[in-house]
């Protein structure tokens, strides 16, 4: 068959992408794929008469999410990894400090469990219908809720967990390039200081200069994959630390002695729920690294994926809960900073006890991290710059305009994170608007396209596990508001420590 078929609806583009897949017996069978871009079909979507006006969809392979779909298992889990594990990691302990060993290893357990069953999901969401790929978090939103609240429930807590995790990479790496720097030269480090901007700037023009030689998210295979090991290395290397420098002097389990009164023992046991739901991310990029593999009738990209899914998610398993229960025996109460955690208590508590080597081998490790996945979380904010580009002017993005739009990225995210340097300090509260994204929509988006049977046991579940994601959040961001209000916060504009 050589012809293309391309139909068109009313005020609406679809593009179809040709598959060809050869049979045992040689026998070439073509098969067309509808690739969905933004749009649902009209009776999915009966309030969105309006919004569709005007609307010039770009062919997704101009676009650097679905550009290249040339990816397998081993580059998914990659990506998974590296956008997995973060820095909040390290903060995990600090959870158990509030809640204790039981309590904090079953909210832990929960968990990791509800957001793992979340993601398998999306992954089945990512093609529901026969000839359908949604390759985006937003997309799959308007043809779960329509297209107005679909916008309005995605687009704030996807753009913040990508542009806002950015921010955070520049602050966090930035940060720990400067503590690097005093490690390896004490002497020139006090004779030619660098400031806490200066070095927000280094790792951002390092960051920019990684996205110019990578157009599309297919392409970040390898920077993902060292971004994944160096992940990887610093949780083990500090778990394994921590455990061989053997327990602080005055360590405190009793968590009734953490707290003043009441209202700090509530507002601590939050804070510790927060701070372990929060510390599992990239829903937000699931249905894109997704999008980067390949399908076929006889194989869906689902089937990669959720191989890619369950060896990352093995990983990450290992290094949380080691790292956790580490940290929590070793440390203890020590363990008061939030912003960094055993990050900051290496550089406090364990810096005069460690070899230097160790000590600089893992501020490398945590800054190439942040290299590694501000690349995964920067490319959904340019595949929607590129969207609107193409959209207007009806072409794919030149060279330039791209190398243009990574650099904008770039000194927007810098100038944000310069100045609100204290938005560390804000994750419990921003970071619970979002939660809804991991924990919440995920189920709801499930049972409003897959329609199981009204009441049945996967009906309920489904549906209660969304309540719940949903009234979470709302808990999460009323402890954050309480807390901000009895502790106050240091708003250090444009004074980066």
């Amino acid at each position: 068959m050589d012809t293309e078929m391309v139909g068109r609806h009313k005020e609406r583009e679809i593009v179809l992408e040709k598959r060809i897949h050869i049979n045992s017996g040689d026998d070439i069978v073509c098969h067309c794929m509808v690739e969905y871009y933004s749009t649902p079909p009209e009776s999915e979507q009966p309030d969105s008469n309006g919004d569709r006006k005007g609307i010039n969809q770009p062919p997704e392979d101009w676009l650097p999410i679905t550009e290249s779909r040339k990816g397998n298992s081993w580059t998914a889990t990659f990506h998974l990894v590296s956008s997995g594990i973060g820095i909040q990691t390290l903060s995990l302990p600090l959870a158990f400090m509030y809640l204790g060993w039981f309590w904090g290893i079953l909210c832990l357990s929960v968990a990791f469990v509800w957001q793992f069953y979340t993601i398998l999901l999306l992954v089945d969401l990512h093609e529901s219908t026969s000839s359908t790929r949604y390759s985006r978090y937003l997309q799959l939103s308007v043809a779960a809720f329509g297209v107005k609240l679909g916008k309005v429930l995605a687009i704030f807590p996807v753009m913040y967990l990508s542009g806002g995790s950015c921010v955070m990479f520049i602050i966090t790496g930035g940060g720990t390039m400067k503590l690097f720097y005093q490690l390896l030269c004490e002497d020139c480090s006090s004779k030619y200081p660098l400031t806490t901007t200066e070095w927000f700037l280094v790792f951002i023009c390092l960051a920019i200069l990684v996205s110019l030689f990578c157009p599309n998210l297919n392409s970040l295979a390898f920077v993902s994959f060292i971004g994944s090991i160096m992940a990887v290395g610093y949780c083990t290397i500090l778990w394994l630390l921590v455990v061989a420098k053997g327990r602080v002097d005055g360590v405190i389990f009793d968590q009734s002695k953490v707290a003043e009164s009441e209202s700090a023992r509530i507002r601590n046991i939050m804070n510790a729920l927060g701070i372990i739901f929060l510390a599992f991310r990239g829903h937000n990029v699931v249905l894109e690294i997704q999008g980067t593999l390949p399908s076929t009738p006889n194989r869906s990209s689902s089937k990669f994926m959720l191989k890619g899914v369950v060896a990352s998610y093995i990983i990450i398993a290992m290094c949380f809960f080691p790292l956790t229960a580490a940290g929590y025996w070793a440390l203890g109460n020590k363990i008061i900073p939030a912003n960094g955690g055993l990050l900051t208590a290496l550089s406090t508590t364990l810096h005069h006890h460690t070899l230097k080597p160790v000590v600089g081998l893992l501020y490398v490790q945590v800054v190439m991290s942040c290299v590694a996945a501000f690349q995964i979380y920067g490319m959904v904010v340019y595949d929607n710059l590129e969207r609107a580009y193409a959209s207007r002017k009806s072409q794919k993005c030149p060279k330039l305009t791209r190398i243009g739009i990574r650099i904008f990225f770039g000194g927007l995210t810098f100038f944000i994170s310069v100045a609100f340097p204290f938005l560390p300090s804000l994750g419990l509260l921003i970071g619970g608007i979002a939660l809804p994204v991991t924990y919440g929509y995920p189920c709801l988006m499930w049972v409003a396209i897959k329609r199981p049977s009204t009441k049945s046991a996967i009906w309920w579940l489904n549906l209660g596990l969304g309540c719940l994601g949903v009234g979470l959040s709302v808990v999460l961001v009323i402890c954050a508001v309480w807390n901000l209000a009895c502790i106050g916060l240091d708003a250090n504009f444009f004074h980066p420590y």
